[in-house]
């Protein structure tokens, strides 16, 4: 991280002139939006990177907006058109857009298909596609057809019904993924707790209310929130088949190491886990517990760290699913430039839990 926080630190601030014709100069793509520049012999403004011929600096002025350069009589460049949105914004939202089509169709669409909405070949949609997401149009597709077939399955009446309604064209296809995707078979996944009996209890700790619920086999869910009606709800959902209620003297002892866990995360938790997720969900979760106290790690690294280099969305939505927070330290995750990433119990708590252990949070 504080690596991270060194180079912003270099960053221009394009805040002076000089540092401003350095970015034209270099066309610098980092400088677009910054500012604009306007060449006095053409009368066109320009973005910082614009590939047009490098203009003559005594016939440079800055601006700090269209609007500002339009209103001092320049019309804007038409190789760059700094007018309209960024060309990284406008991948972005066409990724984005193809993101929304793979979620809302009843038949997947095909690569062909997105590519044409697009406006693009098909090698470049995918090759786009992919750099943006961190996985190819097939494999997002894939993965949230199994979301909604775990979705299904927990509240359709079969197993069968589930798939289909998920929008797999066969059973086979969905099997073939179910150990890699469910980390158990598809029954034992839909009877959602049937048969165990859960203890927890919500209590108060430093970041608000706690809830710790245990099985027979260890701690299964760890959440923080403000309701206690709330929290159990949310654990009612994860485990609807499941028998909830109170412990005795001995779940007493485990909901006071939580509670002294979340307060020290560095003293670590040596109480058995059972939590369920995929294969590569446990292999995230794996990862994380592998970051030391008062250190912090990136989705990118974790990628890299369990052979999955640019799966960095599947890391960030791993992290999100984990069921035991500052157990498995999922708090321990910031953004590449050090800042704070998105924490499913609130960013202020994972700030919270960082500075709580010694962490420098001069980036966040």
């Amino acid at each position: 991280m504080a690596d991270a926080q060194e180079t912003a630190s270099r960053s221009p601030s394009y805040a002076t002139e000089d540092e401003r014709w350095e970015a034209v100069r270099s066309r610098d793509a980092r400088a677009d939006g910054a500012f604009y520049y306007s060449v006095r012999s053409t009368g066109v403004y320009c973005r910082p990177s614009c590939a047009a011929r490098q203009p003559r600096r005594a016939n440079v002025r800055f601006h700090p907006s269209c609007e500002e350069a339009e209103a001092s009589g320049f019309r804007p460049c038409k190789r760059c058109r700094p007018d309209e949105a960024p060309p990284m914004a406008q991948r972005a939202e066409m990724v984005a857009r193809a993101c929304r089509r793979i979620e809302t169709a009843d038949v997947a669409p095909t690569l062909e298909e997105l590519a044409f909405e697009a406006g693009m070949s098909r090698y470049h949609f995918h090759r786009l596609f992919k750099a943006y997401t961190g996985v190819t149009p097939y494999a997002y597709g894939k993965a949230h057809r199994m979301l909604r077939a775990r979705e299904e399955m927990r509240n359709g009446p079969t197993i069968t019904a589930a798939i289909y309604n998920a929008g797999f064209g066969s059973t086979g296809p969905f099997y073939a993924a179910t150990s890699e995707w469910l980390g158990m078979t598809p029954t034992e996944f839909r009877d959602g707790g049937n048969g165990r009996f859960i203890r927890f209890a919500i209590t108060d700790c430093w970041l608000g209310k706690i809830l710790v619920a245990c099985t027979d086999r260890g701690v299964c869910s760890i959440l923080f929130g403000e309701d206690p009606e709330a929290l159990s709800g949310e654990l009612q959902r994860h485990f609807p088949r499941a028998t909830l209620g109170e412990g005795g003297a001995s779940f007493r002892d485990i909901v006071h190491q939580i509670v002294r866990l979340v307060e020290a995360p560095a003293i670590g938790l040596h109480l058995p886990l059972d939590v369920r997720g995929t294969a590569f969900q446990h292999r995230v979760w794996q990862a994380l517990l592998e970051i030391p106290a008062g250190e912090t790690s990136t989705y990118g690294e974790i990628a890299r760290r369990i052979g999955r280099p640019g799966a960095q969305r599947a890391v960030a939505n791993a992290c999100a699913e984990n069921p035991v927070a500052v157990a498995i330290p999922c708090h321990r995750i910031v953004r590449s430039d050090g800042a704070l990433a998105g924490y499913r119990w609130g960013a202020w708590r994972k700030g919270r839990l960082l500075e709580r252990e010694g962490h420098d949070l001069g980036g966040a």
